[in-house]
Order: C-alpha cells, then structure tokens, then sequence
C-alpha cells in the first residue's frame, strides 16, 4: 500500500474537544480505528454548526464525504479529552479538502483527510462549490 504524504496544513479554521467514550473502545483497549472518522465527522458538523450550516444545507447544497484518509499515529483512551482541529482547502469546482488533527495536547492521534463534494440532494446531482462557502476559507476568516 502506497503511503500518503499529505500533512495537516495551515491556518486552523476550527478547533473543538471531544470525549472519547466507552463504545469508542475496541478489544484491544483503545480507540477503535472506525470510531476515528466517527469523530471526524462530529467535529466537522460542529464546525459547520458554528457557521450557521449543516451537512444538509450549506448555502444551499448539502455535502457528501466522496473518499477518506487516515494515518493513525498513537492510541487513546476512554475519558481522554481529544482537541481536534479543522482545515478546509483544495478547492475544485465541486467540492473541497477537509483536515482534521486530532490530539491530546501536543501528542497527535491521528491526522485525517475527507474529500467532500456538494450536492443537491432535490436532484440527486453533486453541484459547484457555493462561493460565500468558499470565500470564508480564502479569506480566513473562518
């Protein structure tokens, strides 16, 4: 399997803590490597919340998750309070980059990319990027 090479980027755009809960936890004792991308996506909900937007309704268009990467870096624990932060880049004409450093303190978890394409859920058919959307993270102002 070919390695990624891709890293957490900068600026962050958001960041937010999440609790690693007991059915996180694998039978290995730690945070379940499918349980990761589950807090992906609650901390990008909670960043699109804080905009006024859902995965439903983002100037218009909701958002569909098209491929996902993760590098799994060390483990964690039930009850360990993880900082995750948000980058939103690699724009195309349909769609964008979401990064997600996920830490406890200094000490990286994991590092994860999800490729989000809009989509107009009425016609069933992935649409352009919404510009005001766009903009927030051109202008950093996120």
């Amino acid at each position: 399997m070919t390695r990624t090479t891709w890293s957490f980027p900068n600026p962050v755009h958001f960041t937010t803590q999440l609790e690693v809960r007991i059915g996180d936890i694998n039978y290995g004792g730690h945070l379940g490597n499918d349980k990761v991308l589950s807090l992906a996506q609650e901390a990008r909900v909670q960043m699109l919340r804080s905009m006024g937007y859902s995965e439903l309704d983002v100037e218009g268009p909701g958002i569909i998750m098209n491929e996902a990467e993760i590098k799994y870096v060390k483990e964690a624990f039930a009850g360990d309070i993880l900082t995750v932060d948000l980058h939103v880049g690699n724009f195309s004409a349909v769609g964008c980059s979401i990064y997600y450093n996920i830490r406890i303190i200094d000490k990286v978890i994991a590092v994860v990319r999800t490729g989000i394409v809009f989509y107009d859920y009425n016609s069933r058919k992935v649409v352009r990027v919404p510009s005001v959307f766009q903009q927030r993270f051109n202008d950093n102002l996120a």
